[in-house]
C-alpha cells in the first residue's frame, strides 16, 4: 500500500490527505456531541464534560476547515 501510495501524483496524494482529514475531524466532531448529549441525559457522569466536548467539536471542525484551506497554500 505504501509503495502504491508514493506512486500516486503529489496533487492527488494532498487531495486524498484533505479528504480523510475532513472526514476524521468530522467523525470526532460528531463523536464528541454524542457524548456531550449521553452527559446530558444522565447515562455518563458528567464532571463538565459535556461544554469541553461541545468546545472541543467546535474546534476540530474548524481546526479541519482551516487545514484544508490553507493546504493549497503552501
Amino acid at each position: 500500500m505504501y509503495c502504491e501510495w508514493n506512486a500516486l501524483p503529489e496533487d492527488l496524494q494532498l487531495t486524498l490527505a484533505r479528504e480523510a482529514l475532513h472526514r476524521v475531524a468530522s467523525s470526532i466532531a460528531v463523536q464528541a456531541e454524542i457524548l456531550a448529549e449521553e452527559m446530558e441525559s444522565g447515562n455518563l457522569a458528567d464532571h463538565g464534560g459535556a461544554d469541553a466536548l461541545r468546545l472541543f467539536a467546535a474546534l476540530v471542525r474548524s481546526g479541519a476547515c482551516d487545514v484544508a484551506g490553507s493546504a493549497g497554500h503552501a
